[in-house]
């Protein structure tokens, strides 16, 4: 496990396309011990999907300039008791660096997505797309780490074609610290990228109770993260008191 990488309670929100900005973070602070904020569209061609999203009635977040957006949405969490990170989407190199040294200077994980599959996304080359281009992904990676920050790749499993395990421990080789993984209905593929790197693994997907996270935590993920429900206390506590016993951890009240 990466030592630079490390929240707690090992309970992350994930995050939601046009939802997941600072309040969202806020309000679930309580229950979590790191928030994903996003994703946001950070180039031109990212951007220009994110728009045709809109269009057909889903929520992105598209503000005049996204670093600056990201910039002040860290800066609101300043004084939250949780890690913030954010999720970025870009079908290029050069915005890269750029959200890494805003997320670096705000002590945020960036978190480079490889994980959305919206056909307006894939076509211009990000989200899922990454995933089939390890190569890129990779060189995502290094550009974002060479600034100091803490990287990381939100990914999905189930994607023909894809080892992700190989591309995890080419991820690591690249600079990343973590990999925060959309299991689907393949529970184990956690164990799998756990054996076969040294990175800090968040489980997602389906995390709703004691038994989901006591699978993920069997399999050996570092953390677990809920995603649509990251908007819901009751089961955000829920999955907060099984965290607590799954990991071993006392609640302080």
């Amino acid at each position: 496990m990466t030592e630079s990488v490390s929240f707690s309670p090992p309970l992350a929100l994930a995050s939601l396309s046009g939802e997941a900005d600072a309040d969202w973070a806020r309000a679930g602070a309580d229950y979590a011990g790191a928030a994903f904020l996003g994703g946001i569209a950070i180039d031109a061609d990212s951007r220009a999907a994110a728009r045709d999203l809109v269009d057909r009635d889903r929520s992105e977040f598209l503000p005049d300039d996204p670093i600056d957006f990201i910039d002040r949405q860290l800066a609101a969490l300043a004084d939250v008791p949780l890690q913030p990170a954010f999720n970025v989407r870009s079908a290029t190199l050069e915005p890269i660096a750029d959200a890494a040294r805003v997320c670096r200077d705000r002590d945020a994980f960036l978190e480079i997505n490889a994980h959305c599959r919206q056909d307006e996304l894939c076509a211009v080359g990000c989200g899922e797309t990454l995933l089939k281009d390890g190569d890129r992904l990779a060189e995502y990676v290094t550009q974002a780490a060479e600034t100091g920050a803490i990287v990381g790749v939100k990914v999905r499993a189930e994607v023909p074609g894809v080892d992700l395990p190989a591309l995890a421990r080419n991820l690591e080789r690249a600079g990343a610290d973590f990999v925060h993984v959309d299991a689907m209905d393949t529970e184990s593929v956690i164990a799998d990228v756990v054996d076969t790197t040294d990175l800090f693994v968040i489980a997602n997907n389906g995390v709703r109770d004691d038994a989901t996270v006591r699978e993920y935590v069997d399999y050996g993920a570092d953390a677990v993260s809920v995603g649509r429900p990251s908007d819901n206390p009751a089961v955000l506590a829920r999955v907060r008191a099984a965290v607590d016993r799954q990991f071993g951890l006392e609640r302080v009240r």
